[in-house]
């Protein structure tokens, strides 16, 4: 069962929040005294719930790339099962890629969302321990990636829209894998995706890590959660490459442009999902809420659309991506040389016209 009360202990909280962890611990110890003394202090609780707040506010409106980055990697952010349990209804597993095995890092079954009959395929981090090692920390393996395009054939069958919750560091790169076909995987569904004859929602609820996210985020509609990440390798995997240092992880962060606000600049999503105040792991379910609003809406829109529209628009969106931000850098380009070219003429002009004004011999 999913952990829907919130309870934030001191552990839970990031290093950029210690101003709203003591704010925490003095309500705490407020309510404490209260309990043993019989004071009423619920004047000065109130005031300091009042203070916390406003902090969060100020600290989640100006979150750096590398706190984003935490918090959508937070221990208590909801997971695939959360959406499962308080989202989906009347939901039925389907397993295997009727190839090699049944890869528990992803997870796709049919079900109910928000009045709509869907396939749901989502990528399963696991909550405990035990959960995590099973599912390989979320890092799927090319059966997974194989029964999530099988279901999805399967659906297209049916006329069943397909939904997808992209939360995964990256596919898994062991060597069982590659020997498996990991890329020609990863590669197939994208093929087979860009022209699936049903709508296709693909969410980023939490990490969305190169190819391994890649796998199932080709759709219609690409949102984000407000505090997810979606890039194109791990900001520890980046700073490695380019300065064999992973504590240079932050300003990998910072150049990847991986935050849904920057992503939504590019042009690359289409929607950012907002999130409660202080991030999906302090409010499970408006986050959910509004997940299954989004799905509700989207669905709606995309099912007036002729399937044919959907598949071409699908296709042009898919060829278009960076185009935007080409186009806008050429622009650029070109005004520079012409403010540059206008200012060496005003600087000639004026020249000119200081030699005319001088006095001659």
């Amino acid at each position: 069962m999913p952990d829907t009360e919130n309870r934030i202990t001191a552990g839970d909280y990031l290093d950029f929040e210690q101003r709203v962890a003591d704010l925490d611990r003095q309500v705490n110890e407020l309510r404490r005294l209260s309990s043993v003394k019989g004071i009423d202090y619920s004047a000065e609780i109130r005031q300091l719930q009042r203070e916390q707040v406003a902090e969060l506010k100020r600290v989640y409106s100006n979150l750096t790339a590398w706190q984003t980055v935490q918090v959508a990697r937070h221990p208590k952010r909801p997971v695939l099962a959360d959406y499962l349990e308080l989202m989906v209804k009347d939901f039925h597993e389907l397993h295997g890629d009727r190839c090699f095995g049944d890869d528990r890092a992803i997870i796709a079954g049919l079900g109910q969302v928000a009045r709509n009959k869907v396939l749901i395929v989502g990528q399963n981090k696991g909550r405990t321990t035990k959960e995590k090692v099973a599912c390989n920390f979320g890092c799927p393996n090319p059966e997974g990636y194989r029964k999530a395009i099988a279901k999805m054939k399967f659906a297209e069958k049916y006329g069943i829209p397909v939904v997808t919750l992209i939360d995964t560091p990256g596919a898994y790169p062991g060597i069982g894998a590659e020997e498996r076909g990991q890329a020609r995987a990863i590669a197939v569904n994208l093929t087979e995706m860009s022209r699936l004859k049903v709508p296709i929602i693909c969410i980023c609820i939490g990490e969305g890590g190169s190819g391994g996210a890649l796998g199932i985020g080709v759709g219609d509609r690409l949102a984000m959660l407000e505090f997810a990440y979606y890039s194109v390798i791990s900001p520890e995997g980046c700073a490695a490459i380019l300065w064999r240092d992973g504590s240079q992880a932050a300003d990998a962060a910072q150049a990847l442009k991986l935050s849904s606000k920057d992503l939504y600049k590019l042009e690359l999503i289409d929607a950012i999902i907002p999130e409660p105040l202080g991030g999906a792991h302090r409010n499970v379910h408006d986050t959910i809420y509004n997940i299954e609003g989004f799905i509700g809406k989207t669905l709606a829109d995309l099912k007036r659309t002729k399937i044919e529209n959907l598949l071409e628009s699908r296709y042009k969106k898919l060829r278009s991506m960076g185009s935007n931000c080409v186009n806008n850098r050429r622009r650029q380009r070109a005004i520079a040389v012409r403010i540059s070219a206008v200012a060496k003429a005003v600087s000639a002009k004026s020249k000119s016209y200081a030699a005319n004004l001088l006095p001659r011999r």
